[in-house]
């Protein structure tokens, strides 16, 4: 994660851990925010060959701006291993191995 936050922080973003899990056994989520707006949330969940890839889970809603950082709270609260790392820049998903000109 160290690396990952380098690397945003190198490319002229703000990055954060917002949450502190278990170094080897946490689960890690991801916000990607442009400019502090348009958070989405992101999770490592299986996929259909056995390996895991990044979806979103979750995004911020405009009219109810609270409402993601509420549930950033209830999943801290559930999993006290849980790693939250925020990444602020344009494109975020590139830091995370999505490939958003891929159709």
């Amino acid at each position: 994660m160290a690396g990952l936050i380098r690397a945003v922080h190198a490319a002229g973003g703000f990055a954060a851990v917002l949450n502190k899990g278990e170094r080897e056994a946490g689960t890690i989520l991801v916000v990607l925010a442009e400019k502090g707006g348009n958070a989405r949330l992101f999770e490592r969940v299986p996929d259909a060959q056995g390996g895991r890839i990044w979806t979103t889970t979750r995004s911020q809603d405009a009219e109810n701006p609270f409402e993601f950082g509420e549930y950033l709270d209830r999943c801290r609260g559930r999993d006290p291993d849980l790693w939250i790392i925020e990444l602020d820049i344009a494109d975020g998903e590139r830091f995370i191995g999505i490939d958003t000109d891929a159709t």
